[in-house]
């Protein structure tokens, strides 16, 4: 028989280790193991190198720079008006752009870093620096000509005015 070379944590846990250069998926096949007792049996799960497929992209490669980043943002409701807020911090309002049309609000922007980090100077990065965007379908018809935009202290607001489908005007016919 020959010897069980995996750790302490490896026969623990019924996993086998994979070879350190191997960029390979794994998949899980279950085995069962030694007979226990019948309260203490259980199934271990082996993993098992399958056959390759693309590479895994390294966690700096996630966003290449032509891409924009997807801003977040809240939408909700009140009475009269449909409000969406999205914190942009650290983006000038001259560097943001709203357009809004009756059925749909596109917001973009850019945020800039103030300046040169080298990469390896970073313990970590996570702010996400460059342009960014994102389109929401409004969930009733606004009064474009009604809108107004707002930046407190990262905060952007966007007040969208609901048209009202109910309202009607009388008007007067002119004799000619």
């Amino acid at each position: 028989m020959p010897k069980d070379r995996r750790s302490f944590f490896e026969r623990l846990t019924g996993t086998v280790a994979a070879p350190q250069q191997q960029e390979d998926y794994f998949e899980e096949e279950e085995v069962e193991s030694e007979p226990q007792p019948p309260r203490a049996h259980l199934a271990v799960t082996h993993t098992k190198p399958r056959a390759k497929s693309a590479p895994i992209k390294k966690e700096e490669d996630w966003m290449t720079p032509e891409e924009e980043g997807q801003l977040t943002v809240d939408v909700y409701q009140k009475d009269d008006e449909i409000v969406i807020q999205s914190t942009v911090a650290g983006v000038r309002p001259d560097d943001l752009d709203v357009q809004i049309t009756r059925e749909m609000v596109t917001i973009r922007g850019k945020r800039e870093q103030a300046r040169e980090i080298a990469h390896d100077d970073y313990y970590y990065q996570e702010l996400y620096w460059g342009s960014f965007s994102r389109s929401i379908l409004l969930p009733c018809e606004v009064d474009v000509d009604g809108a107004e935009a707002s930046l407190k202290n990262g905060l952007l607001t966007v007040k969208l005015p609901k048209m009202d489908k109910n309202r009607s005007e009388r008007i007067k016919v002119k004799n000619e």
